[in-house]
């Protein structure tokens, strides 16, 4: 808890056996009030370390994809009263120890959401991102900048935190269910108009790293060009999607079964 605030991790998993133990042996108990895995139907024995490890558990029937992972792994951690929510994969690319910094940075007032960069810094290429991801990164991102009116390091990385008011606010139910769920969130903190903090983190890129088919990869791209051209049309008042409507589905907090 950090000024009375409580301090909920989530992990969105998928064959995370491997490393789902280093990525909890890094977290800070002291500071995280819950912790909750959400498994996508893994393949290995990611739900049996989980548990034996203590965490809320819960398991899709189906798999419903990254960002269908996501949507459950919010609308739990709401319902179980979470008043600030920190996104971890469980891969362990992403510096865990960083958890209590990003809580701070939000349960103080500063910021809405902080994002855990991977740009900032150099730790993106010295930790073993391939330079052609790092390359479609900075382009993309760059588009982004120019076309949101914004200005981040990284609109790709998965280490998130987020008030309690930004995930009841934003029309994530619209969002789809796949990759692209990310860049849409982000584009929606923009539009709404939150504050958005960023934390220069550390990466690890490691053969147990998850990782997307480069079809996936291409795929996420166009996903990521068609958001930033339907923000624009919508500041424009051109056209209206319902990723950016006020009125758009929210997750409805729902108690989940571990």
């Amino acid at each position: 808890m950090i000024q009375g605030k409580k301090i909920t991790v989530v992990l969105p998993a998928y064959n995370a056996e491997r490393t789902l133990g280093k990525t909890w042996m890094a977290l800070d108990k002291a500071v995280a009030d819950d912790f909750i895995l959400v498994d996508d139907c893994s393949q290995d024995r990611t739900v049996e370390v989980a548990r034996d490890l203590g965490l809320h558990v819960i398991c899709h029937e189906r798999n419903k994809g990254y960002g269908g992972n996501q949507k459950t792994c919010y609308r739990a951690a709401l319902s179980r009263g979470a008043d600030i929510v920190i996104m971890v994969h469980p891969d362990y690319q992403y510096a865990p120890e960083l958890v209590p910094a990003m809580g701070w940075l939000i349960a103080c007032g500063l910021f809405d959401v902080v994002l855990g960069s991977r740009i900032l810094g150099t730790g993106a290429l010295e930790g073993g991102m391939p330079r052609y991801k790092y390359a479609a990164n900075r382009v993309l991102t760059a588009f982004q900048n120019f076309l949101l009116g914004h200005k981040l390091s990284e609109y790709h990385t998965g280490y998130r935190a987020f008030s309690r008011q930004v995930l009841e606010s934003l029309p994530l139910e619209e969002n789809s269910d796949d990759f692209v769920f990310d860049n849409q969130m982000l584009a929606q903190v923009i539009y709404f108009c939150f504050r958005v903090g960023e934390v220069t983190c550390p990466t690890r890129y490691t053969a147990e790293s998850s990782s997307i088919s480069f079809q996936r990869a291409f795929r996420y791209g166009l996903g990521v060009v068609k958001t930033s051209l339907l923000f624009r049309l919508e500041k424009l008042g051109w056209h209206h999607s319902c990723i950016f409507s006020a009125k758009g589905r929210r997750l409805i907090p729902t108690l989940e079964r571990s």
